[in-house]
C-alpha cells in the first residue's frame, strides 16, 4: 500500500470532483421518483380501473428485476422504441437515460412506502376534511400528504440512501461520476493502486451516506416538532 499523503489527497481530490455529479443524478432521481410514488400510490389506493392494473405491473417489474437490466432497457431500448415513431433521442445526454432509470426504480418501492403511509393515517382524517368542506384534492394536500410524509421519512431516507449507492452503475453508460472517474484513474494507471482507490471511494460514499442520515435525522426531529406544536 502507498503511503505519501500527497498521493492518497491526490486520490480523493479527483474522486470528489466528479461527487456532484453523483449528487446531482441522486436528488433529482429522488424528486421525480417522489412524485412517481405518489401518483402510483393514489392510483392503487383509490383502485382506479385500468390505471391501478398498469400501476401493479410497474411496481411487480421494477421491483422483480435488476436495475442495471433496467438501466440498459431505458438507454439501449426506450431510443430504438421511440424510433417507430420517428422521435429521435439517441443525442440526449446521458443523464436523462439515468435519472429516468433511476426514479423509476426508486420510485416503485417508494410507493409502497407512501401507500403505507398513507393507510396509516387513517380514513378518519379524510371523512373530518370532508366534513368542513374540502375536496379530495385538498385533503390529500393539507392533511394527508403532509402526515404521512412525517410517517414515511424515516424509509424515504433509507432509500435515498441506497439511491446514492444505485448511482454508481451510472458508468456502465458511460456517465463520469465518482465510479466513473474511478474506472478512469485505474485505467491511466494500468489497475495500479487499485486497492487505494477503492478505500478512498468507499469513504467517500460512507460520508455522505453519513451526511444524509443526519440530514434525514434533523428532518424528522423538525416535522415531528411542528405537529407536536399543532
Amino acid at each position: 500500500m502507498n503511503t505519501d499523503v500527497n498521493y492518497w489527497l491526490d486520490i480523493f481530490t479527483k474522486v470528489i470532483d466528479k461527487l456532484p455529479v453523483t449528487l446531482f443524478m441522486m436528488i433529482t432521481s429522488l424528486f421525480f421518483a417522489l412524485i412517481l410514488a405518489v401518483l402510483i400510490a393514489i392510483i392503487r389506493i383509490q383502485k382506479i380501473p385500468v390505471l391501478s392494473a398498469l400501476a401493479t405491473f410497474y411496481l411487480s417489474f421494477t421491483r422483480s428485476t435488476p436495475l442495471l437490466v433496467q438501466i440498459f432497457l431505458i438507454y439501449f431500448g426506450l431510443p430504438q422504441l421511440l424510433l417507430i415513431f420517428q422521435i429521435d433521442i439517441n443525442h440526449w445526454n446521458r443523464l436523462f437515460f439515468a435519472i429516468m432509470a433511476f426514479s423509476l426504480h426508486t420510485g416503485s418501492y417508494l410507493a409502497e412506502i407512501i401507500r403505507s403511509a398513507y393507510i396509516a393515517v387513517g380514513k378518519d382524517q379524510l371523512e373530518a376534511a370532508y366534513s368542513v368542506g374540502m375536496s379530495y384534492t385538498q385533503a390529500l394536500r393539507r392533511i394527508i400528504l403532509p402526515q404521512a410524509f412525517v410517517i414515511a421519512l424515516p424509509n424515504i431516507g433509507n432509500n435515498t440512501i441506497e439511491l446514492l449507492k444505485d448511482t454508481s452503475l451510472a458508468f456502465t453508460i458511460g456517465i463520469i461520476d465518482i465510479m466513473g472517474q474511478v474506472r478512469i484513474i485505474l485505467g491511466n494507471n494500468y489497475g495500479i493502486g487499485i486497492f487505494e482507490v477503492y478505500i478512498v471511494i468507499s469513504i467517500v460514499y460512507w460520508v455522505t451516506c453519513i451526511l444524509i442520515e443526519i440530514l434525514i435525522g434533523y428532518a424528522e426531529k423538525s416535522f415531528k416538532k411542528g405537529r407536536v406544536s399543532l
